[in-house]
């Protein structure tokens, strides 16, 4: 309903809703992060290295475990309860987390980050690149400050929604106090899940430093970064109150942007965060040291990165690798995300992986989606204001010595190297999904898990370590868990089918993937 929503007197919705709930409601009472028994781990251990080795290989690992299980490691799980009793504020996890992706030297593009596109607008005429760039830079604001206003609904994973995700409960459990409304939720099944990481959406980036990077944000700039044919361009995209812009304003100085025809820099400058981290370190103080301290404010502060590309989407090859990477002179990787735009209005994200996960950044998308195609700021009949852009919208310049050019033009050989040699391929599988799964009383997950043990037995003979990221978010400063879906039962399943299929009945291999799918339930 308007009304609930908050107009400024620009007309255009500042917020996505009204929460009854606060947004951090439950943040203060979340259960924290339970540190596993030592000979849990032993066993999960032993249970995912045991399809991976041969029977000598195992019993000499069965034998290093239990007695590291005995001595040094009883030791090691003592002083991490200790600590973890003197952190209560935090989980045992945070801090290795940070360390473990800030250390980390290998460029970010293609080894962390992490992109997820958005569906096209139902209504085809607004996916027009000026349009949808206007709708959902709109729409991304107006989450944050919804965020901010502390209006966003809390992030809850409901179990039984007929109970918890109503009206009635919400105006019950906003009384409750926050030390305690945790546990009100979760008596009704439903579980709130940490929004630590959300502040970090917006006005953040990670900068590089030497041997490890640190993550800055900076929530009193007003600016929004728009990136286009390798070029820098930022205009304020909120007042000095915090007003956001007129919708119309905001389109005009994006059409000004995509009218811009300076030619592309011969040295694009977003390389230079596709390079290993240290190198890239030394390479920015140098920018620092050059007089772009200025103009590097700019775009670290920036409210988020706007890429607008001047190509359209092929197919959804392309697609991947334009949003996994793209070209690097129309990205900024250590943004905490870049809205990817294309020439015909395909939308994605490309995130920095440090500072959170796919719940926040996958929330964030989902408001976005929903609020910029059920309640678009402009349509295709809008006009843009009438304002001087020229003004408002500054194109940033970088004074670049002869060391700064060589580093672009190597940053650029190895980045394009980097890209030469990956290889995406897709196949869309027709004959049925996740609902034909369910109607089979087996998790689609396990089954997508169990698809990649047969091709990888089928192409390399053999079954290996493999990872599978499952979200610990339940908890405070929850992140993520390993979760390790090579075991002897998709072993034994995926031989049956790659190597002996026709000495199974249909019974027998159906009984396989069941089996599959119950222990993967369990590691799950």
């Amino acid at each position: 309903a308007p009304g609930r929503r908050g107009y400024s007197s620009a007309g255009a919705a500042e917020f996505l809703h009204r929460s009854i709930v606060p947004t951090m409601h439950y943040q203060k009472s979340l259960p924290r992060l339970p540190v596993p028994k030592l000979e849990d781990t032993i066993t999960r251990y032993l249970n995912a290295q045991k399809p991976l080795l041969n029977d000598d290989q195992f019993r000499k690992t069965e034998e290093l475990a239990r007695a590291f299980e005995k001595g040094i490691g009883r030791e090691l799980h003592e002083q991490l309860v200790a600590q973890d009793n003197q952190n209560k504020h935090t989980s045992y996890i945070t801090g290795p987390w940070f360390d473990m992706y800030l250390k980390a030297r290998e460029p970010v593009v293609l080894n962390f980050n992490a992109f997820m596109s958005f569906n096209p607008d139902p209504k085809s005429e607004y996916n027009d690149q000026l349009i949808r760039a206007t709708n959902m830079t709109v729409s991304a604001i107006r989450f944050m400050k919804t965020f901010r206003a502390g209006f966003l609904e809390p992030e809850v994973f409901h179990l039984n929604p007929e109970k918890s995700d109503t009206e009635i409960f919400k105006k019950i459990i906003r009384f409750v106090p926050s030390s305690i409304s945790w546990f009100g939720a979760y008596m009704v099944n439903a579980y709130p899940l940490d929004m630590s990481q959300y502040f970090r959406l917006f006005n953040s980036t990670r900068l590089p430093k030497p041997e490890k990077d640190e993550l800055y944000t900076d929530e009193k700039a007003k600016h929004l970064l728009v990136l286009r044919n390798g070029n820098f361009f930022v205009f304020d995209i909120l007042d000095r109150d915090g007003n956001m812009l007129k919708p119309s304003e905001i389109q005009a100085h994006l059409k000004y942007i995509l009218s811009d025809n300076s030619p592309a820099p011969a040295f694009p400058l977003g390389y230079l965060t596709s390079e290993n981290r240290d190198t890239w370190a030394s390479l920015r103080k140098s920018l620092l040291e050059s007089g772009n301290e200025e103009a590097l404010q700019k775009v670290d502060s920036a409210m988020f990165c706007l890429s607008l590309d001047d190509f359209p989407v092929k197919d959804f090859v392309h697609l991947s690798h334009t949003m996994l990477h793209g070209d690097a002179a129309n990205r900024w990787y250590d943004k905490s995300f870049n809205l990817i735009i294309t020439k015909d209005g395909t939308a994605g994200i490309n995130f920095e992986h440090s500072w959170g996960d796919g719940v926040a950044v996958l929330r964030f998308q989902n408001e976005v989606f929903k609020d910029s195609t059920e309640t678009p700021a402009i349509s295709p009949q809008s006009q843009p204001a009438s304002v001087d852009s020229s003004r408002a919208v500054q194109k940033l310049d970088f004074k670049l010595n002869d060391a700064l050019k060589a580093g672009i033009t190597k940053a650029k050989q190895k980045f394009d190297a980097t890209v030469e040699s990956l290889s995406l391929n897709m196949i869309q599988f027709q004959e049925g999904g996740k609902e034909l799964l369910k109607q089979k009383k087996v998790s689609p997950d396990a089954v997508a898990q169990l698809a990649f043990q047969m091709a990888f037995l089928r192409q390399y003979d053999q079954t290996v370590a493999t990872y599978e990221s499952c979200s610990t978010a339940a908890f405070k400063h929850g992140r993520t868990e390993t979760i390790r879906p090579a075991s002897v039962h998709t072993k034994k399943c995926s031989e049956a089918f790659v190597k002996e299929l026709s000495k199974h009945s249909t019974e027998e291999l159906q009984n396989l993937i069941v089996e599959c799918s119950k222990y993967h339930g369990r590691l799950t």
